[in-house]
Protein backbone atom coordinates (compact mmCIF):
# COMPACT_ATOMS: atom_id res chain seq x y z
CA UNK A 1 0.00 0.00 0.00
CA UNK A 2 1.03 3.59 -0.52
CA UNK A 3 0.59 6.38 1.53
CA UNK A 4 1.03 8.70 -1.66
CA UNK A 5 -2.57 9.92 -3.65
CA UNK A 6 -1.52 8.63 -7.49
CA UNK A 7 -2.73 10.09 -10.59
CA UNK A 8 -4.74 7.09 -10.85
CA UNK A 9 -5.97 5.28 -7.41
CA UNK A 10 -6.34 2.30 -8.66
CA UNK A 11 -3.32 1.28 -9.98
CA UNK A 12 0.47 2.22 -8.59
CA UNK A 13 2.78 2.96 -11.44
CA UNK A 14 6.31 1.82 -11.64
CA UNK A 15 8.98 3.58 -9.32
CA UNK A 16 11.45 5.51 -11.07
CA UNK A 17 15.22 5.38 -9.65
CA UNK A 18 17.22 6.55 -12.42
CA UNK A 19 17.48 8.48 -15.53
CA UNK A 20 20.04 8.98 -18.32
CA UNK A 21 20.01 10.55 -21.63
CA UNK A 22 16.27 9.51 -23.36
CA UNK A 23 15.87 6.70 -21.26
CA UNK A 24 14.54 6.19 -17.02
CA UNK A 25 14.54 3.25 -15.41
CA UNK A 26 12.75 1.80 -12.45
CA UNK A 27 13.28 -0.33 -9.48
CA UNK A 28 13.46 -3.70 -11.42
CA UNK A 29 16.51 -2.00 -14.19
CA UNK A 30 13.74 -1.83 -16.85
CA UNK A 31 14.32 0.97 -19.54
CA UNK A 32 12.03 3.06 -21.01
CA UNK A 33 12.34 5.44 -23.94
CA UNK A 34 11.08 8.60 -22.81
CA UNK A 35 9.11 9.32 -26.02
CA UNK A 36 6.79 11.90 -24.97
CA UNK A 37 9.36 13.57 -22.58
CA UNK A 38 7.01 13.26 -19.40
CA UNK A 39 4.67 15.76 -20.62
CA UNK A 40 6.69 17.30 -23.32
CA UNK A 41 8.83 18.26 -20.27
CA UNK A 42 12.18 16.80 -20.79
CA UNK A 43 14.04 18.16 -23.22
CA UNK A 44 17.05 17.83 -22.38
CA UNK A 45 16.61 14.28 -21.56
CA UNK A 46 17.63 13.10 -17.86
CA UNK A 47 20.92 13.59 -16.10
CA UNK A 48 22.66 16.15 -18.13
CA UNK A 49 25.55 16.93 -16.79
CA UNK A 50 25.88 20.47 -16.84
CA UNK A 51 22.58 21.16 -15.97
CA UNK A 52 23.38 19.09 -12.82
CA UNK A 53 26.61 21.31 -11.97
CA UNK A 54 24.41 24.28 -12.50
CA UNK A 55 22.29 22.59 -9.72
CA UNK A 56 25.07 21.61 -7.47
CA UNK A 57 26.36 25.49 -7.70
CA UNK A 58 23.42 27.35 -7.40
CA UNK A 59 22.68 25.46 -4.16
CA UNK A 60 26.12 26.02 -2.90
CA UNK A 61 25.22 29.97 -3.21
CA UNK A 62 21.71 30.17 -2.21
CA UNK A 63 18.89 28.03 -2.55
CA UNK A 64 15.81 30.10 -1.66
CA UNK A 65 15.07 33.73 -1.08
CA UNK A 66 11.41 35.35 -0.57
CA UNK A 67 10.88 37.85 -3.96
CA UNK A 68 9.58 40.25 -1.33
CA UNK A 69 12.95 40.81 0.32
CA UNK A 70 15.26 40.00 -2.85
CA UNK A 71 16.37 39.36 -6.07
CA UNK A 72 19.19 37.25 -6.91
CA UNK A 73 22.06 36.97 -9.91
CA UNK A 74 20.56 34.11 -11.59
CA UNK A 75 16.97 34.75 -11.97
CA UNK A 76 17.86 38.41 -13.45
CA UNK A 77 20.09 36.18 -16.05
CA UNK A 78 17.05 34.15 -16.82
CA UNK A 79 15.13 37.05 -17.28
CA UNK A 80 17.98 38.90 -19.87
CA UNK A 81 18.60 35.74 -21.68
CA UNK A 82 14.77 34.92 -22.20
CA UNK A 83 14.04 38.84 -22.95
CA UNK A 84 17.13 38.35 -25.71
CA UNK A 85 15.33 35.94 -27.59
CA UNK A 86 11.33 36.87 -27.07
CA UNK A 87 9.36 38.05 -29.95
CA UNK A 88 9.06 41.73 -30.60
CA UNK A 89 7.65 43.96 -28.10
CA UNK A 90 7.93 41.72 -24.96
CA UNK A 91 10.35 43.24 -22.18
CA UNK A 92 9.65 41.92 -18.82
CA UNK A 93 9.19 38.11 -17.77
CA UNK A 94 7.20 37.16 -14.95
CA UNK A 95 8.77 34.13 -13.39
CA UNK A 96 6.57 31.08 -11.42
CA UNK A 97 6.64 27.34 -10.81
CA UNK A 98 4.92 25.57 -13.77
CA UNK A 99 2.43 26.45 -16.33
CA UNK A 100 -1.12 26.67 -15.17
CA UNK A 101 0.33 29.74 -12.58
CA UNK A 102 1.69 31.29 -15.46
CA UNK A 103 -1.45 31.12 -17.37
CA UNK A 104 -3.08 32.46 -13.89
CA UNK A 105 -0.90 34.81 -13.67
CA UNK A 106 -1.56 36.41 -17.36
CA UNK A 107 -5.21 36.36 -17.46
CA UNK A 108 -4.80 38.40 -14.34
CA UNK A 109 -2.20 40.94 -16.02
CA UNK A 110 -4.70 41.13 -18.86
CA UNK A 111 -7.57 42.57 -16.14
CA UNK A 112 -4.91 44.57 -14.39
CA UNK A 113 -4.00 46.18 -17.34
CA UNK A 114 -7.09 47.56 -18.61
CA UNK A 115 -8.16 47.86 -14.76
CA UNK A 116 -4.76 50.27 -15.05
CA UNK A 117 -5.62 51.93 -17.95
CA UNK A 118 -9.47 52.90 -17.49
CA UNK A 119 -11.35 50.19 -19.22
CA UNK A 120 -12.69 48.18 -16.21
CA UNK A 121 -15.77 46.87 -18.42
CA UNK A 122 -13.16 44.68 -20.34
CA UNK A 123 -13.81 41.48 -18.55
CA UNK A 124 -14.52 38.68 -20.85
CA UNK A 125 -11.60 35.98 -21.81
CA UNK A 126 -12.26 34.02 -25.27
CA UNK A 127 -10.12 30.46 -25.86
CA UNK A 128 -10.84 27.71 -27.80
CA UNK A 129 -12.98 24.48 -27.53
CA UNK A 130 -10.26 21.50 -27.02
CA UNK A 131 -7.85 23.63 -25.78
CA UNK A 132 -5.37 23.00 -22.61
CA UNK A 133 -4.78 25.85 -20.34
CA UNK A 134 -3.72 24.39 -16.82
CA UNK A 135 -5.76 22.92 -14.23
CA UNK A 136 -6.12 25.89 -11.33
CA UNK A 137 -9.39 27.85 -11.91
CA UNK A 138 -8.76 30.17 -14.08
CA UNK A 139 -6.82 28.28 -16.27
CA UNK A 140 -9.14 25.67 -16.27
CA UNK A 141 -11.92 28.13 -17.06
CA UNK A 142 -9.94 29.26 -20.42
CA UNK A 143 -9.19 26.14 -21.43
CA UNK A 144 -12.08 24.37 -23.44
CA UNK A 145 -12.23 20.41 -22.11
CA UNK A 146 -15.36 19.61 -21.74
CA UNK A 147 -14.16 16.62 -19.63
CA UNK A 148 -11.71 18.30 -17.60
CA UNK A 149 -14.02 21.19 -17.16
CA UNK A 150 -17.33 19.34 -16.77
CA UNK A 151 -17.22 18.65 -12.53
CA UNK A 152 -15.91 21.93 -11.73
CA UNK A 153 -18.11 23.93 -13.60
CA UNK A 154 -19.68 25.47 -10.79
CA UNK A 155 -16.77 26.95 -9.19
CA UNK A 156 -15.48 28.54 -12.48
CA UNK A 157 -15.51 32.51 -14.00
CA UNK A 158 -17.43 32.81 -16.91
CA UNK A 159 -15.51 32.41 -20.16
CA UNK A 160 -16.29 31.70 -24.15
CA UNK A 161 -15.21 29.28 -26.48
CA UNK A 162 -14.96 29.34 -30.54
CA UNK A 163 -14.05 26.27 -32.50
CA UNK A 164 -10.35 25.10 -32.95
CA UNK A 165 -8.67 25.56 -35.76
CA UNK A 166 -8.80 21.51 -36.74
CA UNK A 167 -8.60 20.47 -40.42
CA UNK A 168 -8.76 17.29 -40.30
CA UNK A 169 -12.16 17.42 -38.43
CA UNK A 170 -13.84 20.57 -39.71
CA UNK A 171 -11.86 21.76 -43.18
CA UNK A 172 -14.88 21.74 -45.95
CA UNK A 173 -14.99 19.96 -49.77
CA UNK A 174 -13.28 22.42 -52.11
CA UNK A 175 -12.10 24.86 -49.47
CA UNK A 176 -8.10 25.31 -49.04
CA UNK A 177 -6.60 25.47 -45.92
CA UNK A 178 -5.93 28.88 -46.32
CA UNK A 179 -9.79 29.38 -46.73
CA UNK A 180 -10.99 27.15 -43.68
CA UNK A 181 -8.20 29.17 -41.65
CA UNK A 182 -9.78 32.26 -42.60
CA UNK A 183 -13.13 31.21 -40.99
CA UNK A 184 -11.81 29.78 -38.67
CA UNK A 185 -10.66 33.13 -37.30
CA UNK A 186 -13.57 35.19 -38.31
CA UNK A 187 -15.30 33.11 -35.28
CA UNK A 188 -13.10 35.00 -32.86
CA UNK A 189 -14.50 38.71 -34.60
CA UNK A 190 -17.99 37.16 -34.86
CA UNK A 191 -17.96 36.31 -30.18
CA UNK A 192 -16.18 39.32 -29.79
CA UNK A 193 -19.56 41.79 -31.80
CA UNK A 194 -21.81 39.08 -30.03
CA UNK A 195 -20.15 40.23 -26.49
CA UNK A 196 -19.12 44.08 -27.14
CA UNK A 197 -16.62 45.58 -29.08
CA UNK A 198 -15.04 47.05 -25.77
CA UNK A 199 -15.56 44.31 -23.31
CA UNK A 200 -13.52 41.74 -24.25
CA UNK A 201 -9.86 41.54 -22.62
CA UNK A 202 -7.79 38.85 -24.11
CA UNK A 203 -8.28 36.14 -26.62
CA UNK A 204 -6.19 32.54 -25.36
CA UNK A 205 -4.65 30.34 -27.75
CA UNK A 206 -2.20 27.39 -28.30
CA UNK A 207 -0.29 28.10 -31.29
CA UNK A 208 0.38 24.37 -32.10
CA UNK A 209 -2.71 22.53 -29.27
CA UNK A 210 -0.66 19.76 -27.35
CA UNK A 211 -2.76 17.56 -24.77
CA UNK A 212 -6.15 17.23 -25.89
CA UNK A 213 -6.45 17.83 -29.04
CA UNK A 214 -2.69 16.12 -29.96
CA UNK A 215 0.15 18.19 -31.90
CA UNK A 216 -2.77 20.13 -33.56
CA UNK A 217 -1.21 23.02 -36.10
CA UNK A 218 -2.97 26.04 -37.79
CA UNK A 219 -3.80 26.12 -41.02
CA UNK A 220 -1.41 29.16 -42.36
CA UNK A 221 -2.49 32.67 -41.97
CA UNK A 222 -4.87 31.71 -39.17
CA UNK A 223 -3.52 33.27 -36.53
CA UNK A 224 -2.18 36.38 -38.81
CA UNK A 225 -5.39 37.15 -38.91
CA UNK A 226 -6.32 36.24 -35.06
CA UNK A 227 -3.56 38.92 -34.19
CA UNK A 228 -5.36 41.26 -37.19
CA UNK A 229 -9.10 41.25 -35.35
CA UNK A 230 -7.45 41.51 -31.86
CA UNK A 231 -5.81 44.40 -32.91
CA UNK A 232 -8.90 45.96 -34.29
CA UNK A 233 -10.81 45.26 -31.30
CA UNK A 234 -8.11 46.22 -28.43
CA UNK A 235 -8.02 42.83 -27.54
CA UNK A 236 -4.76 41.19 -25.93
CA UNK A 237 -3.47 38.37 -27.59
CA UNK A 238 -1.97 35.53 -25.08
CA UNK A 239 -0.53 33.01 -26.52
CA UNK A 240 0.15 29.42 -24.45
CA UNK A 241 3.55 27.92 -25.39
CA UNK A 242 3.62 26.10 -21.81
CA UNK A 243 3.81 22.82 -23.99
CA UNK A 244 4.53 23.77 -27.69
CA UNK A 245 7.27 26.42 -26.89
CA UNK A 246 11.09 26.79 -26.21
CA UNK A 247 11.92 24.51 -28.90
CA UNK A 248 9.43 22.46 -29.01
CA UNK A 249 8.14 22.82 -32.56
CA UNK A 250 11.89 24.05 -34.13
CA UNK A 251 11.75 27.05 -33.32
CA UNK A 252 12.17 28.97 -29.44
CA UNK A 253 8.94 30.34 -29.45
CA UNK A 254 6.33 28.38 -31.64
CA UNK A 255 4.29 31.57 -32.34
CA UNK A 256 7.81 32.19 -34.43
CA UNK A 257 6.74 30.18 -37.47
CA UNK A 258 3.34 32.16 -37.62
CA UNK A 259 5.14 35.51 -37.58
CA UNK A 260 2.85 36.62 -35.23
CA UNK A 261 3.51 38.61 -31.83
CA UNK A 262 1.71 38.50 -28.70
CA UNK A 263 1.00 40.75 -26.15
CA UNK A 264 1.55 38.13 -23.27
CA UNK A 265 3.37 34.94 -23.51
CA UNK A 266 3.46 32.25 -21.16
CA UNK A 267 6.02 29.29 -21.32
CA UNK A 268 6.99 26.21 -18.66
CA UNK A 269 8.01 22.56 -19.20
CA UNK A 270 10.96 22.92 -21.75
CA UNK A 271 12.16 26.12 -20.14
CA UNK A 272 13.84 23.91 -17.06
CA UNK A 273 13.47 21.16 -18.89
CA UNK A 274 12.05 19.51 -16.22
CA UNK A 275 14.77 19.51 -13.50
CA UNK A 276 13.30 22.17 -11.52
CA UNK A 277 9.57 23.21 -11.81
CA UNK A 278 9.26 26.40 -13.55
CA UNK A 279 7.48 28.61 -15.52
CA UNK A 280 7.36 32.15 -16.76
CA UNK A 281 4.91 34.87 -17.88
CA UNK A 282 6.25 37.36 -20.79
CA UNK A 283 5.09 40.57 -20.98
CA UNK A 284 4.49 43.46 -23.96
CA UNK A 285 6.27 46.62 -22.83
CA UNK A 286 3.10 48.66 -23.32
CA UNK A 287 1.56 45.83 -20.39
CA UNK A 288 4.89 46.36 -17.98
CA UNK A 289 4.29 50.54 -19.07
CA UNK A 290 0.69 50.37 -17.21
CA UNK A 291 1.23 48.92 -14.11
CA UNK A 292 4.40 50.63 -13.96
CA UNK A 293 2.71 54.09 -14.54
CA UNK A 294 -0.67 53.05 -12.60
CA UNK A 295 -0.44 51.50 -9.45
CA UNK A 296 3.21 50.29 -9.41
CA UNK A 297 2.93 46.84 -9.16
CA UNK A 298 1.40 43.24 -10.63
CA UNK A 299 -1.32 42.67 -7.57
CA UNK A 300 -0.14 38.86 -7.71
CA UNK A 301 2.14 36.42 -6.24
CA UNK A 302 3.90 33.28 -5.10
CA UNK A 303 5.85 32.15 -2.40
CA UNK A 304 8.14 30.31 -4.69
CA UNK A 305 8.43 32.70 -7.93
CA UNK A 306 11.72 33.64 -9.08
CA UNK A 307 13.15 30.72 -7.10
CA UNK A 308 17.01 30.73 -7.17
CA UNK A 309 17.25 26.69 -8.05
CA UNK A 310 14.79 26.81 -10.47
CA UNK A 311 16.52 29.99 -12.58
CA UNK A 312 19.10 28.37 -12.31
CA UNK A 313 17.86 24.97 -14.12
CA UNK A 314 16.17 26.88 -16.53
CA UNK A 315 19.15 29.31 -17.30
CA UNK A 316 21.33 26.26 -17.70
CA UNK A 317 19.16 24.46 -19.98
CA UNK A 318 18.69 27.38 -22.49
CA UNK A 319 22.17 27.90 -22.39
CA UNK A 320 22.65 24.51 -23.29
CA UNK A 321 20.13 24.47 -26.43
CA UNK A 322 22.12 27.36 -28.06
CA UNK A 323 25.28 26.33 -27.34
CA UNK A 324 24.78 22.65 -28.57
CA UNK A 325 22.69 24.24 -31.46
CA UNK A 326 19.61 21.80 -30.29
CA UNK A 327 16.80 23.97 -32.45
CA UNK A 328 18.65 22.59 -35.80
CA UNK A 329 18.50 19.27 -34.06
CA UNK A 330 14.84 19.47 -33.21
CA UNK A 331 14.33 20.20 -37.08
CA UNK A 332 15.91 17.40 -38.70
CA UNK A 333 14.88 15.20 -35.97
CA UNK A 334 11.72 16.48 -36.51
CA UNK A 335 11.65 15.24 -39.95
CA UNK A 336 12.95 12.00 -39.54
CA UNK A 337 10.36 11.38 -36.97
CA UNK A 338 7.34 12.34 -39.54
CA UNK A 339 8.93 10.48 -42.47
CA UNK A 340 9.02 7.23 -39.94
CA UNK A 341 5.23 7.49 -38.72
CA UNK A 342 4.22 7.67 -41.86
CA UNK A 343 6.03 4.59 -42.79
CA UNK A 344 4.98 2.86 -40.05
CA UNK A 345 1.69 3.95 -39.56
CA UNK A 346 0.71 6.08 -42.87
CA UNK A 347 -1.30 3.47 -43.98
CA UNK A 348 -2.43 1.79 -41.22
CA UNK A 349 -6.60 1.12 -41.19
CA UNK A 350 -6.90 2.96 -37.80
CA UNK A 351 -4.77 6.31 -38.36
CA UNK A 352 -6.40 9.06 -39.79
CA UNK A 353 -3.96 11.85 -39.16
CA UNK A 354 -0.15 12.56 -38.46
CA UNK A 355 0.23 15.90 -38.01
CA UNK A 356 3.07 17.80 -36.04
CA UNK A 357 6.18 20.50 -35.98
CA UNK A 358 9.35 19.62 -34.75
CA UNK A 359 9.84 17.42 -31.85
CA UNK A 360 6.18 17.37 -31.09
CA UNK A 361 3.59 15.11 -32.76
CA UNK A 362 1.35 12.88 -32.92
CA UNK A 363 -1.26 10.15 -34.59
CA UNK A 364 -5.25 10.50 -34.21
CA UNK A 365 -6.71 7.19 -34.27
CA UNK A 366 -9.87 5.95 -35.89
CA UNK A 367 -11.92 3.35 -36.26
CA UNK A 368 -12.80 4.29 -39.87
CA UNK A 369 -10.38 5.90 -42.02
CA UNK A 370 -13.10 6.82 -44.76
CA UNK A 371 -14.94 8.38 -42.30
CA UNK A 372 -13.18 9.05 -39.97
CA UNK A 373 -15.28 7.69 -37.06
CA UNK A 374 -13.67 7.46 -33.68
CA UNK A 375 -13.49 4.75 -31.64
CA UNK A 376 -16.42 4.02 -28.75
CA UNK A 377 -14.44 5.83 -25.98
CA UNK A 378 -15.73 3.23 -23.74
CA UNK A 379 -13.22 0.97 -25.03
CA UNK A 380 -10.28 3.80 -23.93
CA UNK A 381 -7.79 2.92 -26.74
CA UNK A 382 -5.63 5.49 -25.32
CA UNK A 383 -5.03 3.47 -22.05
CA UNK A 384 -4.46 0.30 -23.92
CA UNK A 385 -1.82 1.71 -26.19
CA UNK A 386 -0.46 3.43 -22.97
CA UNK A 387 -0.19 -0.20 -21.33
CA UNK A 388 0.99 -1.66 -24.70
CA UNK A 389 3.86 1.01 -25.16
CA UNK A 390 5.04 0.81 -21.40
CA UNK A 391 5.23 -2.65 -21.98
CA UNK A 392 7.42 -1.98 -24.57
CA UNK A 393 9.95 0.35 -22.71
CA UNK A 394 8.55 3.27 -24.62
CA UNK A 395 6.77 6.42 -22.90
CA UNK A 396 4.08 7.93 -25.08
CA UNK A 397 1.53 10.64 -23.85
CA UNK A 398 -1.94 8.85 -25.23
CA UNK A 399 -5.38 10.95 -25.07
CA UNK A 400 -9.15 10.25 -25.38
CA UNK A 401 -11.38 12.90 -26.26
CA UNK A 402 -9.32 14.40 -29.27
CA UNK A 403 -12.33 15.63 -30.66
CA UNK A 404 -14.90 16.75 -28.25
CA UNK A 405 -13.85 15.54 -24.71
CA UNK A 406 -15.04 12.65 -25.21
CA UNK A 407 -14.63 11.53 -28.35
CA UNK A 408 -11.53 10.08 -30.45
CA UNK A 409 -8.20 9.11 -29.72
CA UNK A 410 -4.48 10.29 -30.13
CA UNK A 411 -0.91 9.77 -29.07
CA UNK A 412 1.37 12.67 -28.48
CA UNK A 413 5.19 12.67 -29.33
CA UNK A 414 7.79 14.73 -27.87
CA UNK A 415 10.90 13.26 -27.34
CA UNK A 416 14.49 14.79 -26.27
CA UNK A 417 16.06 17.46 -28.19
CA UNK A 418 19.23 15.55 -28.12
CA UNK A 419 17.16 12.38 -29.90
CA UNK A 420 19.17 10.29 -32.58
CA UNK A 421 18.07 8.83 -36.08
CA UNK A 422 17.93 5.32 -34.39
CA UNK A 423 16.28 6.67 -31.30
CA UNK A 424 13.41 8.18 -33.17
CA UNK A 425 13.36 4.76 -35.58
CA UNK A 426 13.33 2.42 -32.47
CA UNK A 427 10.12 5.34 -30.64
CA UNK A 428 8.35 4.39 -34.31
CA UNK A 429 9.04 1.25 -34.20
CA UNK A 430 7.49 0.47 -30.67
CA UNK A 431 5.05 2.78 -31.16
CA UNK A 432 3.76 1.27 -34.20
CA UNK A 433 3.79 -2.06 -32.51
CA UNK A 434 1.94 -0.67 -29.43
CA UNK A 435 -0.55 0.78 -31.30
CA UNK A 436 -1.15 -2.55 -33.36
CA UNK A 437 -1.47 -4.56 -29.94
CA UNK A 438 -4.07 -1.94 -28.58
CA UNK A 439 -6.48 -2.27 -31.59
CA UNK A 440 -5.83 -6.00 -31.61
CA UNK A 441 -7.01 -6.47 -27.55
CA UNK A 442 -9.82 -3.91 -28.26
CA UNK A 443 -11.22 -5.24 -31.46
CA UNK A 444 -13.03 -2.91 -33.77
CA UNK A 445 -15.49 -1.63 -30.93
Amino acid sequence: MTHLLHRNIRSTPPVAVRGEGIYLYDQSGKSYIDASGGAAVSCLGHGHPDVLKALHAQLDAIAYAHTGFFTTEVAEKLADRLIGDAPEGIDKVYLVSGGSEAVEAALKMARQYFVETGRPQRRHVVARRQSYHGNTLGALAAGGNEWRRVQFSPLLIETHHIAPCYAYRYQEAGETLEEYGQRAAQELEDKILELGEDAVMAFVAEPVVGATSGALTPAPGYFRRIREICDRYGVLLILDEVMCGMGRTGTLHACEQENVRPDLLTIAKGLGGGYQPIGAVLLSKAIFEAFETGSGFFQHGHTYMGHPMAAAAGLAVQEIIRRDNLLANVVAMGEHLSTCLKNRLGQHANVGDIRGRGLFQAVELVKDRETKAPFDPAVKLNVHIKREAMDRGLMVYPMGGTINGRDGDHVLLAPPFISTRADIETIADRLGAAVDAAIASVGKS
